[in-house]
């Protein structure tokens, strides 16, 4: 993707540093940042504190992190230890595990001299193996759309509502819930955006608008309660969201607000799909509900906001009254039985446990 006419990664090794280099998003919209991860504890700040965030971008960050550690220290004891550091920066999101113990696991079997370069090596490609994931749900997805603007009057628009920020900045390119909107548009199908600011951290208005912006597609934000009524009138077309863990049964676990979301889409009959990279799927996990643990942030991110100040000034104000403690689950699940379907890199399948092994039948499920 492109930030003003320069193509950008949301992570990259910068060969001319010898650095691991981010887009640090806490600062967007209003400013660009790059900053180079060097040190075990700046990857997992970078995890924890959100400079990433998404759970692919999540996963990548977690592979590169092993990597730079092993070049300084191959031991089998560093590479433990990184596992753990790196493993609680945030509990929900499985593509971080994934990524651990793929690094883990390849290490295990690689002489110690050698773990540097061939952890390295690994960490590149788990990027470049995302975006290829997420390029190619664009492609399935985009088939989703085509059929919708197919039923359409010649000139109109199809209205998808996402949530949240499954865009480009969550993955390493492409995102998984936008990678089909760059693909329709790419296609000349005319589409129009319903961004959800999701709050509390506002990534639908910070990051999903950005990226909208800076593709030239036509999109409105909205707050998250307009949602529903928006569906009632007949104003969305269709929902396409990410998830940061789904389960070996199809229940989808994504940034908070989802599951209301595919309530009011049921209820409209309304299109309800979730658009994921298949590291995103945990087949150890079956009832999303009960297993799936939900990571409880701050409160401080639910009374406080960032934004700009007439003069540029960014920073932070209170909106609550003084005293008043913030809640803060920033997940839930959405039980299969409201999802139309899981767009992912082998394509469409239903949200249960035949249709995620008719896509992915050398998994064994129970």
């Amino acid at each position: 993707m492109k930030v003003g006419k320069q193509h950008y990664r949301s992570i990259w090794f910068n060969e001319d540093t010898n650095r691991v280099q981010i887009i640090d998003q806490r600062w967007l919209p209003h400013e660009f940042r790059v900053v180079d991860l060097i040190t075990r504890a700046d990857f997992a700040d970078a995890i924890r504190d959100m400079w990433v965030r998404g759970a692919p971008l999540i996963g990548a960050t977690a592979a590169h992190g092993v990597a730079e550690v092993m070049k300084a220290d191959p031991s089998d004891a560093s590479l433990d230890e990184t596992w753990e550091v790196l493993h609680e920066t945030r509990p929900t999101a499985i593509n971080l595990r994934w990524a651990l113990d793929d690094m883990r696991n390849l290490l295990r079997d690689t002489p110690v001299a050698e773990r540097g370069a061939v952890a390295h090596a690994r960490a590149l490609e788990i990027c470049d193996e995302d975006v290829e994931s997420n390029r190619m749900i664009g492609v399935h997805g985009l088939e989703i759309i085509r059929k919708i603007a197919a039923q359409k009057k010649p000139g109109e628009v199809v209205n998808i509502l996402t949530h949240c920020n499954a865009g480009w900045l969550a993955t390493v390119d492409w995102g998984t819930a936008t990678s089909p909107m760059y693909h329709a548009v790419a296609a000349g199908i005319p589409v129009h955006i319903w961004v959800d600011e999701t709050r509390p951290r506002n990534q639908g208005a910070l990051l999903t608008s950005w990226e909208m912006n800076s593709h030239d597609i036509p999109h409105h934000l909205i707050v998250d309660n307009a949602g529903g009524h928006l569906m009632q009138h007949g104003r969305v077309d269709l929902v396409i969201v990410g998830t940061d863990r789904t389960t070996a049964h199809g229940d989808v676990c994504n940034k908070i607000g989802t599951y209301l979301k595919a309530l009011a889409a049921q209820d409209n009959g309304v299109p309800f799909y979730v658009a994921l990279p298949s590291p995103t799927i945990d087949w150890t996990v079956k009832d999303g509900v009960a297993e799936i643990p939900i990571e409880e942030r701050t409160g401080t991110e639910v009374t406080h906001v960032q934004g700009k100040l007439a003069d540029g000034t960014v920073t932070e104000v209170q909106i609550s009254p003084d005293g008043t403690p913030g809640g803060n689950p920033a997940f839930d699940v959405t039980p299969r039985r409201l999802v139309t379907g899981l767009i992912t890199e082998r394509g469409v399948c239903e949200a249960s446990p035949e249709g995620l092994a008719a896509l992915f039948p050398e998994r064994v499920l129970d």
